[in-house]
């Protein structure tokens, strides 16, 4: 079984995110928070693409891979 197929631990950082208590931060600590994660969105959009990309290329000279 291949390990991308694993589903993710509990304790990952976007779990331990949605988990926090936002309470205790001012107006401009959360628009900072907010331009942190679009951030960290965009990056791993962007690695979520290149990766694509690399795979697409692998297939299209390789041939696709067939799942079993």
């Amino acid at each position: 079984m291949d390990d991308e197929n694993l589903p993710r631990a509990k304790g990952d950082a976007a779990s331990l995110l949605a988990k926090e208590e936002l309470d205790p931060y001012s107006q401009h600590e959360l628009d900072e928070r907010i331009a942190l994660l679009e951030a960290e969105i965009a990056r791993v959009k962007a690695h979520r693409d290149k990766a694509s990309a690399h795979r697409d290329a692998a297939e299209a000279l390789f041939g696709r891979k067939d799942s079993q």
